[in-house]
């Protein structure tokens, strides 16, 4: 059958929406996970991930706990079916075999259509999201955007420069920490001598971010600091040992200290939480050692956290 002009411009661009097998994967900064964007996507500016040029189509790139993809699979295994009418299905990838969703919906008052995958990685789960406007899924069509899933890779490492320089403010020394992990680009990382793998709670490692408005107030700066430090993941049977007002290159903070138990196999741990109070946000460090390594740990811990410096 022979095609008029206008569909079989559209032909071509269909066609060339989709990814070149010989095209290199695009991985967003400080992500292990990525992928051959469709033509007509480039990094995003906002986001870890790629978008359009007008913003409405959008590819959503990020990592998750290890154990996400897992429970994915046992749902998969559980209910092949689906429910509320979404239907998981199953792709093989680059990065191994993942599964993913398609479902109908809105953004704002316009539809659209969004994709969701999932896949293993070491140490984590690679996740994928796609939201494809109406007027854009002639081009960006569900075979598209399953071609482009199918390219997903994993890279085994991502520079520590890479990741440190994602972050809101300069780190000067990193005291010899081997393991460089980002937790959330462009806000959180963590330095280490362990790794994902061993597991960081039986040797020394620090988890540095940023977080939102604290109190100003010294009495409400102490009841915050300590709040936090009793709720930091990982640790159980915590106990305060010291918490007092600091100064922290010249600014306002708080030290914390508490001893614990960490890990499945119950290592006995002394951790720091420092706060450095600033007026939108907030640096926070929480250091943890075990208990017979707290000594060289600790010169190092304030090595490292007397080199961070803000950026600019």
């Amino acid at each position: 059958m022979k095609l008029t002009r206008p569909l079989a411009a559209l032909a071509l661009l269909v066609v060339s929406a989709f990814p070149a097998l010989a095209a290199d994967a695009v991985y967003p900064p400080g992500l292990r996970l990525g992928m051959v964007p469709l033509v007509g996507l480039s990094k995003a500016k906002t986001f870890p991930g790629f978008e359009n040029e007008d913003g409405s189509v959008k590819v959503l790139i990020t990592e998750l706990p290890p154990a996400a993809y897992n429970e994915v699979v046992s749902a998969f295994n559980t209910n092949p079916a689906g429910a509320n009418g979404i239907k998981p299905d199953k792709i093989e990838t680059l990065a191994g075999l993942a599964y993913f969703t398609t479902e109908s919906g809105k953004a704002g008052d316009a539809p659209v259509k969004r994709y969701s995958m999932i896949v293993p990685g070491t140490g984590f789960s690679g996740y994928v999201a796609v939201q494809v406007p109406e007027n854009a899924s002639k081009i960006y069509t569900d075979e598209a955007v399953r071609q482009m899933f199918a390219t997903a890779t994993i890279r085994k490492e991502v520079s520590a420069d890479e990741q440190i320089g994602l972050l809101p403010f300069k780190i000067t020394d990193l005291a010899g920490f081997k393991d460089v992990r980002t937790l959330v680009p462009g806000a959180s990382i963590i330095l280490a001598d362990g790794n994902e793998s061993s597991g960081y709670e039986s040797k020394p490692f620090m988890i540095l971010g940023l977080i939102g408005a604290t109190p100003q107030q010294t009495d409400d700066r102490a009841r915050f600091a300590q709040e936090a430090a009793m709720q930091i993941p990982g640790v159980r049977e915590s106990r305060v040992t010291m918490s007092e007002p600091i100064r922290i290159n010249g600014q306002p903070g708080f030290e914390t200290r508490i001893d614990g138990i960490s890990g499945k196999d119950k290592t006995p741990v002394t951790v720091v939480q420092w706060i450095r109070f600033g007026g939108g946000t907030s640096l926070r460090i929480i250091a943890s050692a075990p208990r017979d390594q707290w000594s060289d740990a600790f010169t190092r811990f304030r090595a490292v956290r007397d080199g961070i410096q803000p950026k600019g």
